[in-house]
């Protein structure tokens, strides 16, 4: 993203309301990501849980929805879209609790639809929900309050739990439980 010059600035708060408002909605009409954006900032009435459970549907569609001659890489796909969509989720938000339970969400559809995939020859989707699952490990610890810590050790430790019982070899280095400081 080009660093705004002090020249540019300049020129903008010398453009008139009505020019200022022209262009907004021209940029607005060429980028859905920043339409989501401004239509998140502006508008009373889109609210955090809107945006949210959009997201989340999103995600279910992709997951639910994964199909193809192997499944497991079809669910790697899926993930790997799914993860684009809480990464845009957060552009739009900036809301990191929100985030974190985007995260948490996917885990869920994982551990309750698709742990069958775990065995199978193709150790894709097995590593990339592993992934997924040492990410959001992170995200909690670096940006969430060590009160939420303690809201999430349970399911984490259960999601570690199944992980780990997995004879196949893990290429991410997850911690036996989510350790609460």
């Amino acid at each position: 993203m080009p660093a705004v010059s002090p020249a540019f600035r300049q020129a903008v708060k010398q453009l008139s309301d009505k020019e200022k408002e022209a262009i907004i909605l021209r940029a607005a009409r060429r980028d859905a990501e920043l339409y989501d954006i401004l239509k998140y900032e502006l508008l009373v009435e889109v609210t955090l849980e809107e945006v949210y459970e959009e997201a989340a549907d999103r995600i279910h569609e992709l997951l639910i929805n994964a199909s193809g001659r192997s499944l497991s890489k079809a669910l790697t796909k899926a993930l790997r879209k799914a993860m684009k969509e809480i990464a845009r989720f957060k552009r739009i938000t900036k809301e990191p609790k929100a985030e974190v339970d985007l995260h948490l969400y996917t885990l869920r559809l994982i551990f309750d639809n698709f742990t069958g995939q775990f065995d199978s020859y193709y150790k894709g989707f097995f590593t990339a929900t592993a992934r997924l699952l040492l990410r959001t490990l992170q995200l909690i610890r670096k940006n969430l309050h060590e009160d939420y810590h303690l809201e999430y050790k349970a399911e984490l430790d259960e999601f570690l739990q199944q992980i780990h019982s997995r004879p196949k070899h893990l290429t991410v280095a997850l911690p036996k439980e989510f350790d609460v400081e």
